[in-house]
């Protein structure tokens, strides 16, 4: 992902010995040390600075990933790569949201604070494997559901909610107002684009919504919209000949006979 703040590393005064610390204390500063790198950005040093054409993501992007999937079309390795997420060990514990089966609340604008403050995640497992997938090992202390989206990948292009990572990310920043981060991260993929073209018209009923009930409210209004259009389309294709049209066809058939 993108390249956070700097932070500032003050050198260690020459002057003062070390101060010497028992073995609990060194215990705990490994832990310490151990829980930052599991959530820390890739591609990221203390003396790094982001250059001036180099998009900067408002927080952290990651992922738990189960290896479920081929790697080589996985979309969340490719983010991976591209150094615009970091993975997080399963069973270590990442301080923000979770983009997850398990979450039992939709995601909605109101968690943008929380997020901006410490991350967006997302799981990376097979939907084919999702009843077997060990999710107790996600820990996170937010767990939030997409609400219906299209996929706009190749393996389930038009299948309602079966998302790549990418995409959960991707709707994600949107989702919470972050529409430019979203178009950036789809950057990556070929048909990223069309995913947020695929679904920009419910994508920006989300956006527009405050709690998770208004969410689930615009979802079930466009869901029955799109359905009332459909309906209306199928039956204006199976609607009889008008009488005009009868008539037209029965002259014809006079006239050959």
């Amino acid at each position: 992902m993108g390249k956070g703040k700097n932070r500032v590393v003050k050198p260690r005064r020459r002057d003062k010995p070390p101060k010497e610390r028992n073995a609990e204390e060194e215990e705990d500063e490994e832990e310490e040390e151990l829980e930052d790198e599991s959530t820390s950005e890739p591609g990221t040093d203390e003396d790094a600075s982001p250059s001036d054409d180099e998009f900067e993501f408002p927080f952290r992007l990651a992922m738990y990933d189960f290896n479920q999937c081929d790697p080589k079309r996985c979309s969340g390795r490719k983010l991976l790569r591209a150094k615009l997420i970091n993975e997080v060990k399963l069973g270590q514990r990442f301080p923000g949201l979770v983009l997850s089966p398990t979450g039992t609340c939709t995601l909605a604008p109101k968690d943008r604070g929380f997020v901006e403050q410490n991350g967006l995640c997302v799981v990376d497992c097979s939907w084919k494997e999702v009843e077997r997938t060990p999710l107790h090992r996600v820990k996170a202390p937010e767990h939030r559901l997409l609400p219906y989206l299209v996929a706009a990948n190749s393996v389930n292009y038009g299948k309602p909610c079966h998302l790549t990572c990418a995409e959960a990310l991707a709707a994600g920043l949107y989702i919470l107002g972050f529409q430019e981060a979203a178009s950036e991260l789809m950057k990556v993929f070929s048909w990223g684009a069309h995913f947020i073209e695929l679904n920009k018209e419910v994508l920006d009923l989300y956006a527009a919504c405050h709690t998770p009930e208004e969410v689930i409210k615009a979802q079930n209004d466009y869901l029955e919209r799109i359905d009332k259009e459909r309906e209306e389309q199928s039956r204006a294709l199976d609607l009889p000949p008008s009488e005009s049209e009868s008539e037209e066809e029965e002259e014809e058939e006079e006239d050959g006979e």
